[in-house]
């Protein structure tokens, strides 16, 4: 997840910037205004700063520089997890972002952009939780309850790959954002929360000790931005993505937001 950040020539950029997205060839959008939705409740992809009130995060440097490089603007708005993508399959969003897992089931509503991040899920739980170390373990303490908002990889890993199978299972506590599942555990109404490994961080770091990672990764994600079926937005994105990932940017941003940034510091 962490790469080396490559160095660009800084003076260079700054004089050229504004050519830099032609020169490579990217299409330019002609300045449109672009609707992108997100929850801010995914640190550190996106959230609200506690310390600023401003939205801030992985995805948003991510946004920005790509409608920069397209020239376009970016407006953006909020809405739940369990509303967007049916959001956006219906026109109200342009694109949607909220690391979501690029899935075949979801390729059904709505067009994915290209990876633009791999992760993994791991087990989020107190500081202090010595019960159980990993998946196994869990699944025997018969007690033992996951928070997990309904329709998402964790719920999904949760069920199949923790529990079993039982999508009804009384163990797993439904919420209706991330947020609230971390929320839920902190305060003791769950033990356990799947993440993948960019969220886990962020909020392991802000904890101040109250919040811990055990066991193995338990699968594989690739994260894309989500749009309407067959929008004309999906190749920009695309090509533009492509773009950072060759020149740099996205190594830069992954060490900014996984390897420097301290929430709440």
């Amino acid at each position: 997840m962490f790469f080396r950040r490559t160095v660009l020539a800084g003076l260079t950029a700054v004089m050229f910037s504004p050519l830099t997205a032609f020169a490579a060839g990217l299409p330019d959008l002609g300045g449109k205004t672009v609707v992108v939705v997100t929850e801010n409740a995914y640190p550190p992809l996106q959230f609200v700063d506690p310390k600023s009130g401003k939205a801030i995060g992985w995805e948003y440097d991510a946004m920005n520089e790509i409608a920069k490089r397209l020239n376009f603007k970016v407006e953006y708005q909020n809405t739940s997890w369990d509303a967007m993508i049916q959001a956006v399959s219906d026109g109200q969003y342009n694109i949607g972002m909220t690391g979501i897992t690029i899935k075949d089931d979801r390729k059904q509503k709505v067009d994915f952009s290209d990876p633009y991040m791999r992760s993994q899920q791991f087990m989020l739980v107190r500081g202090d939780e010595g019960r159980f170390t990993d998946a196994k373990s869990f699944a025997e303490l018969k007690d033992g309850l996951i928070g997990a908002q309904p329709g998402t990889s964790p719920f999904y890993t949760a069920v199949y790959e923790i529990l079993d199978g039982n999508e009804q299972n009384p163990r797993i506590k439904l919420f209706e954002t991330f947020g609230a599942t971390v929320q839920a555990l902190k305060t003791g109404d769950v033990d356990l929360v799947l993440t993948d490994s960019v969220a886990a961080k962020g909020y392991v770091d802000s904890s101040n000790g109250g919040l811990k990672v055990v066991g193995e990764p338990l699968g594989t994600e690739d994260f894309g931005f989500i749009f309407p079926k067959g929008s004309d937005l999906v190749a920009p994105v695309n090509a533009a993505i492509a773009d950072l990932k060759a020149d740099g940017t996205f190594d830069a941003l992954n060490k900014k937001w996984f390897l420097d940034y301290k929430m709440g510091e």
